[in-house]
């Protein structure tokens, strides 16, 4: 019989399974590994200097492009630590809207995390119904900002626009007929709130679509359970936070334990995990789903009885209206001004943390008492979670090193920012 000798392997950076541009260094005992050595790095932009050359205004769209899967979440933190610095605080309307998309924000990540790891494992279809539902989020997010992606919505002081009070509908061509455009456009007759109304009315039946695919079959088990153990006390000490800690059973989430904006006041739970496993991994990150879908039907209620504004009225902070600005010289010159040099921020250090999809999503902000950060340091989520990938990996097999990486759900440009 042929002796297994060891060897070491590459892994990335351009493997379909290594979710964005990870090399991993594996040493291995024949299929099994002993050593898993992450290299980082690779998609480095330097986000934090950028946004340190730049005035506070204009960096919120840098953080859209750090977890590109989570887009409003990543700049609900820089926003929140330049109000911090400010002393202000937005308009109730605006912290509800924010709320309502950090939700749609959480459901987009997760569909999109649920989708690539099935697929990775050996689950396609996952990949196909998640998506989807995430083409009508994605049109949630076109039609508030402009842009499918990087959205830019959140300002320091409220929210760019209120919601809409129309859909953007599909339009007959050579590739659907009038009855397919009617039938796409039935639920966007209304406005923008009706639309994600009946989305959160269809949404629960998509859940356990995909949990009647994958919660009790056999090859989705056998791939998951016991794999990538990580206790309570070892999840803490090593900085997890998020459906990671959770998935280890310790109850830890910022929108409960240090509430901001409206958190506070609205009704959802905080699922957790037993065994700390990928299988509890990923049973935390479906039932997030459900309550995420629960916060998103209070917000919509709260918004319809709620008319009001959703900005400051403060023009140091938010620009004029374009019809004012066309035709009043002072309008003109507070927007010039605004989106110029930006404003000046007191002097002082904050740091602002959100629950974001993947973890702690944390912004430590220094100023100078200049129009633009003395020094921004970004606390992404994923960094810590793939600190911890030799440790979850040792003595698993090469096939086991896909899941891991899928349960940690890791974006790398927040990873290398």
């Amino acid at each position: 019989m042929a002796e297994i000798q060891n060897f070491t392997m590459n892994f990335g950076p351009q493997h379909p399974a290594a979710h964005g541009v990870l090399r991993l260094v594996l040493e291995m005992d024949g299929e099994v590994i002993t050593k898993a050595d992450p290299h980082v790095g690779l998609l480095h932009r330097a986000t934090e200097k950028l946004a340190e050359s730049k005035p506070f205004n204009q960096s919120i769209g840098y953080m859209d492009r750090l977890d590109y899967v989570s887009m409003m979440c990543n700049e609900h933190s820089y926003v929140l630590a330049i109000e911090k610095l400010l002393g202000i605080q937005a308009p109730i309307r605006a912290q509800y809207i924010r709320v309502m998309f950090d939700e749609i924000t959480r459901i987009l990540n997760h569909l999109m995390w649920l989708g690539a790891h099935g697929l990775d494992i050996g689950a396609m279809t996952m990949f196909l119904y998640c998506f989807r539902e995430r083409e009508d989020l994605m049109d949630c997010y076109e039609a508030v900002s402009g842009t499918r992606m990087h959205a830019t919505y959140y300002r320091p002081g409220g929210v760019y626009r209120d919601l809409p009070e129309e859909m953007p509908r599909y339009e007959p061509s050579r590739f659907r007929t009038k009855q397919d455009v009617k039938r796409l456009n039935k639920t966007r007759e209304g406005s923008m709130l009706d639309f994600i109304e009946d989305f959160t009315d269809r949404f629960p039946a998509c859940v356990d679509e995909y949990e009647t695919l994958l919660t009790d079959n056999r090859i989705w088990k056998q791939r998951t359970v016991n794999i990538g153990v990580v206790s309570p006390e070892r999840a803490i000490a090593l900085g997890f936070t998020g459906p990671m800690l959770r998935g280890s059973g310790v109850e830890w989430d910022l929108r409960k334990k240090q509430p901001y904006e409206v958190y506070g006041d609205l009704e959802f739970d905080i699922p957790v995990g037993v065994s700390g496993d990928c299988y509890d991994r990923y049973l935390v990150r479906v039932e997030e789903l459900r309550q995420s879908n629960r916060i998103i039907r209070q917000c919509i209620h709260w918004l319809r009885e709620n008319p009001g504004p959703v900005m400051l009225d403060d023009r140091k902070i938010s620009p004029p209206r374009r019809s004012d600005m066309k035709d009043d010289m002072e309008s003109l010159i507070h927007h010039f001004k605004l989106f110029t040099e930006g404003y000046c921020v007191p002097e002082g250090e904050v740091y602002a943390a959100v629950e974001h999809p993947k973890g702690e999503f944390g912004i430590y902000l220094v100023s100078d008492g200049a129009n633009k950060p003395y020094r921004v340091k970004i606390r992404a989520p994923g960094f810590a979670h793939l600190s911890a990938m030799d440790e979850m990996v040792r003595g698993h097999m090469l096939a086991d090193v896909v899941a891991v990486i899928g349960t940690q759900d890791i974006v790398f440009g927040e990873v290398d920012r």
